[in-house]
């Protein structure tokens, strides 16, 4: 859960700026505290493919700007044929002018975009999601179940391509890279369906999915209250975020929408009975990684709400853009949990150095 709150916290604040300077900064927080702290099991080798997955967004997010409407600015940079649209598509410009004014917008907000995956990514990179789970509320449970297989399914498909891989080379197996392929996906998939399989027969014995007796009424009640709570809560975060919605939208609806939620899984949560083995304690070392995230997202919406110039560079006038104190050392705290956190624990067999 800390280490989600970090990282939900870094994305917070990717959310607040275009500044290529403040969001290149937080992209290496979030590499340099996984680096520093992530563990050798199968979700911690997925960090990777979150930062490849942010440049696609970011060159895609160019490659849109090129394409449709990339004309905005004084400063033409391309000029490519325009395609002539049909009078129903009135509004949409096809290749043409191409300006840098319009490139640069377009690469801000795909590198927001891309920071605010990488955040989540290192997020995957650090928690474990078992630990996570057990950590959800009574009435969050069934779809907590769900919700931690879903994210564990990838990873463990890369661990059974690594064991399957390292049995093919201790067999002699030949390395040429079509017929490994086609040797690999067989036994990897097989692998994943025992596991699925393993997992439903577990989950079935310890009585997963078995609901008690409870009074429909109830029940219609319980739901009401926690989908109106989590329509505030939606409707509360988006006009935090955007500045032009009224201000009763935003922190009024917020607090309202998480009360009326809290109140919905409180009564959900007690017609569910689940026990817990060794339940996860918030320790010093918790608080302080948490604390380190919820500091960077307050340090840039106060930023924000004082001088949002520094935020948000303009395209209006081509410029180097600027960087104050206060946003540049709330980010930097961020990297924090590199030193607080305790390091991970060696894997089975290894002894540390």
């Amino acid at each position: 859960m800390a280490w989600w709150v970090w990282a939900l916290g870094l994305a917070t604040a990717a959310s607040r700026t275009t500044n290529p300077w403040l969001l290149g900064l937080i992209l290496a927080v979030a590499g340099f505290v996984v680096v520093a702290r992530r563990g050798e099991a199968p979700w911690a080798l997925a960090f990777r493919m979150y930062l490849y997955l942010g440049a696609v967004v970011v060159g895609f997010r160019v490659f849109f700007r090129l394409v449709f409407g990339g004309g905005e600015g004084a400063t033409i940079v391309l000029r490519l044929p325009e395609i002539p649209l049909p009078e129903w598509a009135a509004g949409i410009r096809l290749l043409g002018d191409v300006s840098a004014e319009s490139l640069l917008g377009g690469f801000y907000d795909g590198l927001r975009l891309a920071t605010m995956v990488v955040c989540l990514g290192a997020a995957n990179a650090l928690a474990n999601p078992k630990r996570l789970l057990k950590s959800m509320p009574p009435a969050l449970y069934e779809v907590g179940t769900a919700v931690v297989v879903a994210l564990s399914v990838f990873p463990q498909l890369a661990e059974s391509v690594v064991r399957v891989r390292r049995a093919r080379r201790l067999r002699g197996g030949d390395g040429r890279r079509f017929h490994a392929l086609r040797a690999i996906v067989i036994p990897v998939l097989a692998d994943a369906l025992d596991r699925s399989l393993r997992l439903a027969a577990s989950m079935d014995s310890r009585g997963y999915g078995r609901a008690g007796t409870v009074d429909p009424r109830r029940r219609l009640a319980t739901g009401a209250l926690m989908i109106a709570g989590l329509l505030g809560v939606c409707v509360g975060v988006y006009a935090t975020l955007d500045g032009s919605t009224p201000r009763v939208l935003a922190a009024p609806m917020l607090v309202l929408g998480v009360v009326v939620g809290l109140v919905g899984f409180r009564a959900a949560g007690a017609r569910v009975r689940r026990t817990r083995y060794r339940p996860g304690r918030w320790h010093l070392p918790e608080v302080l990684v948490a604390l380190s995230g919820l500091t960077v997202a307050a340090a840039l919406v106060a930023t924000s709400a004082v001088d949002p110039t520094d935020l948000t560079p303009s395209l209006m006038v081509l410029s180097w853009p600027a960087l104050s104190w206060t946003p540049l050392a709330g980010v930097l705290l961020g990297a924090l949990p590199a030193v607080l956190a305790p390091p991970p624990e060696p894997a089975l067999g290894r002894v540390p150095a």
